[in-house]
């Protein structure tokens, strides 16, 4: 893990794409879409159909190194709105007990309208559209405009470089700054996606550089080596 200093606090930023809070104990993941390989299955594209092992073990892992009291999960949880009832027993077996660990609270996204009204039954934790917590806001899609610090998945941003002629993709977390309606430094953040079967957007694409604005700069940031890489995308022009 490695600091991260966002919205005037210290984050951790995790090799595994997910997102510490310390001072509320919290763990922030977005974009699992788990299920994802059931419903290529469904639709005739046959892949191993253990995404969401894979992707339940990695938020298991992340629990255990952050000590995580509190999971929250930033949209599109499931691959559709039918993911939760394909959940296989071993799978539900292992949500249904990090559910019950901590206190889990599932944000709503796009691929989640429409979804089971029994997904918090079958799977525990709690639905909510977004929040804010400590005056962060919390939600699937960044809210271009917003000037508040905020929290958001969706775009499944990853870093593209070519280093001696050779193309490296890797996921990341793409970070804004701006100076808040009160005047004080703010900035929002989109998280890479966490689930084992997703793909990724170029963190300079129109789309996310358009999503954070207004925006003094925007960087792309990984952890690399036990410290925090950053690579600018884009600054406004002085």
């Amino acid at each position: 893990m490695v600091p991260l200093s966002f919205a005037g606090e210290e984050w951790l930023l995790t090799e595994g794409r997910a997102l510490y809070w310390p001072r509320e104990q919290a763990l922030l993941v977005a974009d699992l879409h788990l299920e994802k390989g059931s419903f290529f299955a469904k639709h005739g594209q046959m892949v191993p159909p253990y995404d969401s092992r894979e992707t339940l073990e990695r938020v298991a892992l992340a629990i255990r190194e952050t000590g995580a009291r509190r999971v929250i999960t930033l949209g599109d949880n499931f691959h559709d709105s039918d993911g939760s009832a394909r959940l296989e027993p071993h799978a539900c077996g292992m949500l249904e007990a990090l559910t019950k660990a901590v206190d889990w609270v599932w944000i709503t996204g796009n691929h989640d309208d429409g979804h089971d009204p029994d997904m918090a039954a079958r799977c525990g934790g709690t639905l909510a559209e977004e929040l804010e917590i400590g005056g962060v806001i919390l939600r699937h899609r960044a809210q271009k405009g917003e000037t508040r610090p905020e929290l958001s998945g969706h775009y499944h941003p990853r870093l593209q470089l070519k280093v001696r002629q050779r193309m490296i993709r890797r996921p990341c977390a793409v970070v804004s700054a701006n100076e808040g309606a009160d005047g004080r430094p703010s900035g929002r953040m989109i998280l890479p996606a966490f689930g084992a079967y997703t793909g990724g957007m170029n963190a300079a694409d129109p789309a996310i550089l358009k999503a954070l604005q207004p925006a003094d700069r925007i960087d792309a940031v990984v952890p690399a080596g036990g410290k925090l890489a950053r690579f600018n995308l884009w600054h406004r022009a002085a």
